[in-house]
Order: structure tokens, then sequence, then C-alpha cells
């Protein structure tokens, strides 16, 4: 399992470590390893043209040290002091020693070398590679105007752009990005992932992530956590072989409308293929559902009176079906809430059930439940499942890019990118709330069902899509082949 910590924890720990160690031990380390990451993305580094981007503090003095390290290997290495008065001195004299060349932000060369007057945009412009070393873990908000100003550089420029620790001006607590920011093409983090290289939008900023462990001692219980093909494998239900359908669970879908046929179906179709035993349709699709899916028992009689069913999906494509919705939250067995559902369930019929929900809205969904605009949601997903679980007193998975799974009792939030920008498709969610309602049925606790369907269907739609558009069907039909690929046939 991948865990993200808070800055907070983070440096703590770096605290503690560095009591033990003699002085610029951790420094070193994390300079060597963001040196050989650069290395390895440059491929030769002799004759390679190096930019350092470098602000005050630690990141900086990591920029510097490890700008030192290519130079002695031969890079022409070239140094842009956003603060010259604040520039880490160990740092600097290291790459100076090296023969690098030291520049302030406005393209005056200082001691130790300069750009020959040819200006820090033209260094940047000509460079194979940029080191973003501007702001550390503790940064929030936008980048100020002079850093806003080179960001704006290296983003027309054609090298490989290297952040380190985190793209400077995004959040390393929540992956907000409230202004400028860098858009690096590898982050080298140290020590820990901060959830910010895990969560939209800043995620999309990170680009590629690799972690140097410089042997920090960190808590069992991360802030974000994402689970792996271990973890899913260790969760996915198989049947003993005493197993009959009722003992796998049964799944009950409260879903569809005249409107809305194909929800209902869709759905059912995303819990056939989730591990439940056995699936019951009710509601006015019944035809359409039969006729797709004949294994399906199907009942127009309402949920109540539909048989005894381990858990519950309402809501796509349900209309203004308040009654279905009603009745199912009323019962006392594991639901998950989808679509309409979210609209038509009461925040009181939510918060008393005894029994586990799962609340499973896109942006605009949250953002209407929240009282915000959809922006704000996106803008702050973090906190947005956070806020929510916490008022409807029920676990939510937040779809989107990095789909996010919180639980109102606190813990770590789960977040999936095992998707494809294809899912994107009408029908898509229906797949989803059925694989998740499933799941529900055959045992496995909101939090873990959540994250295992967000997983499969992720990884569904990828071997749906295969670069190409998709369709919700078939990310249903490819969700078997997710399954076997986590390793558990």
């Amino acid at each position: 399992m991948r865990t993200a910590y808070s800055v907070e924890t983070v440096r703590a720990a770096e605290r503690e470590l560095m009591a033990r160690l003699p002085e610029g031990t951790l420094m070193q380390r994390a300079a060597a390893g963001l040196a050989a990451a650069c290395a390895d993305l440059l491929g030769r580094v002799y004759g390679s043209r190096v930019v350092l981007l470098v602000g005050s503090g630690d990141n900086g003095g990591d920029a510097l040290y490890a700008g030192a390290r290519l130079a002695r290997r031969g890079a022409g290495v070239t140094a842009v002091l956003l603060v010259p008065e604040r520039a880490h001195a160990g740092g600097l004299a290291a790459l100076r020693r090296a023969g690098g060349s030291v520049v302030g932000v406005g393209g005056a060369g200082s001691q130790g070398g300069g750009d020959g007057g040819r200006g820090v945009e033209g260094a940047i412009l000509r460079a194979d590679l940029v080191l973003d070393g501007i702001v550390g873990i503790g940064g929030k908000g936008g980048l100020r105007p002079e850093a806003a100003r080179l960001a704006s550089v290296v983003a027309q420029a054609r090298a490989a752009v290297v952040a380190v620790d985190l793209p400077s001006g995004v959040d390393a607590d929540t992956g907000e990005v409230r202004g400028s920011a860098i858009r690096a093409d590898l982050t080298v983090t140290f020590g820990a992932h901060k959830p910010g290289l895990l969560i939209d939008p800043a995620r999309e900023y990170a680009g590629s992530v690799r972690l140097v462990d410089i042997g920090l001692s960190l808590p069992v219980e991360a802030e974000v956590e994402a689970l792996q093909h271990a973890d899913v494998a260790e969760l996915l239900p198989v049947p003993a072989a005493e197993s009959d359908k009722y003992r796998r669970g049964v799944v009950g879908i409260a879903a569809g409308s005249a409107r809305y046929p194909g929800a209902a179906v869709l759905a059912v179709a995303g819990a056939l293929r989730g591990g439940a035993g056995a699936v019951r349709y009710v509601g006015p699709a019944g035809d359409a559902v039969i006729a797709r899916f004949p294994e399906t028992l199907v009942s127009d009689q309402g949920p109540k009176r539909a048989g005894r069913v381990q858990a519950w999906v309402v809501g796509p494509g349900a209309g203004d079906d308040a009654a279905s919705v009603a009745e199912v939250l009323d019962a006392d067995v594991p639901v998950l809430v989808d679509a309409d559902g979210l609209r038509l369930a009461e925040v009181s019929a939510v918060r008393g059930r005894r029994a586990p929900t799962l609340m499973t809205p896109h942006a605009g969904e949250a953002a209407a439940l929240l009282g915000v605009a959809r922006e704000a949601v996106e803008g702050a997903r973090l906190e947005a499942v956070r806020e929510l679980a916490g008022r409807y007193g029920a676990t939510v998975l937040l779809k989107g890019s990095t789909t996010l799974v919180a639980d109102s009792g606190g813990g770590a939030v789960r977040v999936n990118s095992t998707g494809t920008s294809w899912l994107a498709t009408a029908g898509s969610g229906d797949v989803l709330s059925g694989l998740g309602g499933s799941l529900l049925a055959a045992g496995l606790s909101a939090v873990d069902a959540g994250s295992v369907a967000a997983y499969l269907h992720g990884l569904a739609g990828r071997f749906a899509a295969r670069g190409a558009p998709v369709g919700a069907q078939d990310v249903a039909g490819a969700v078997g082949r997710a399954w076997r690929d986590v390793g558990v046939g």
C-alpha cells in the first residue's frame, strides 16, 4: 500500500532523525537521490545543460547539492537564485566548488560565474533539465510574481522538469493549486509521499513520482493511502468450497425509471461482476434487465417486498422515486447511494442508519450536497470528501480522476487513480455503483467496498478503452479481466 503523510508528520520525523545524525546528513541523502533521479532522466549527464531554480531554505539546498553532484559529472549547471541573500550557504558553496554558475533571478551573474549576460529565460529555454527547488513542502498558495514568471518560462521550455519534493505552488497537504505552479515531468519526494502528490489537481502537476528513502520512522496510520494490486487481491471475496449463491451474498438494485431504464441495466451489469452470488432488481425497468441478464431476480413490488438481500444499491436513473430511496435507507443492511438517490436522500435518514452507508457522488453532486460551487469541490477534493463524510455520517466515495474514499469516523482517506479519462462516459458510474454494492453484499466494509470497486472499475476502464472511446457496457464487460489482473482467479 502506498501511504502519504502530512507536512507536520514528515517534519516531526525529520527532526527526530536529524537529532541522531551528523549535521547535514539528511540533506545529503536527499540530494544524492535527487541527483541520481536527474541523471536517470537525462541519460547522458556529461555535456548536458541543467538549470536550478533555487528558493530559500532546505528545498533550495537540496537542489544546490544535487546540482553540484551533476556538475562534478560534467553537466553545465546554472543556479538561478530567487532570494540570493537567503540561499542555502553550504549548497551554494558546493555548487561553486563543482564549477557551477550562479545568477540572480534578474539574470546578473554573481561570484562564481554567470550566464554571460544571456539571461535567465534563455538559460531555461536552452536547458536539457530544469530542477524546481523554489518552494518546499510548507508552501501555501500560488507562486509569488517572480517565481510565477519563471514557471511560465519553464512551461515553454523543451527541458525535462524535475520537482524537488513536490512542484512549487501546490499544497502538499491538500492537493490544492491556488495560483501559478510548476508542472513537473518527475517529482522526487523524500522520506514519504505527501497527500498532494496523490490527489488532483496537484497530482497533475507532479508527473511521475519517485520516492527516495532517507530513513524516516513514520506512524502506522497515514493521512492518505492508495491500494495496490496486492492489497486489492487480499480484499476480493473468493467463494469457498461450501459456498452457495446466498452465502456469497445477494445484492438488491433499486434503480432505473421509464426515462432511464439503461441505468438499471448497467447497475445490474456491475453487480453481477462484483462477487455477490445473486442480484435482485426492483424497479420499472425489469423487462430491460431480464432481457439483458436473465439470471437476475426481478420484482416490481418495491424494496421491502423484494426478498432477502445483504446490501442495497439505490439511485442510478431513479428519477423522482423518493419512496424507494426511503425504503432502502430504512433497511438494516449496507446501502450504496448514488445519482438520484443522493438528491432524494434526507440527511437525517442517512445519519440515522445503523448499518453502513456508502455514498458515491461525482463533483457536481458533491457540490449540490455541500451547497457550494462545483469548482470549490474540484479545487479542494480532500476537504470536500471529508466534509461530506462527516455531515452525513457515512462513507463517501468522491468520483473523479483521483477517486477519494473517506469514512465518517476519520482515519486515512483512500485515493485511487487506476482509471482513464475515457471513463468519463454516460453510465460508467452506474456500473461502479453495482460493483460496489455487490462487494458490500459479499461482506466488505464500506471503505473497502468503495476502494476495491474504484480500483477494479478503473482497471476495467483501461482494459476496455486501450486508448480509444469506450462505452459503459464495455467497462462492465472488462471487470472480470481486471479482477484476474490483480491476481485472483
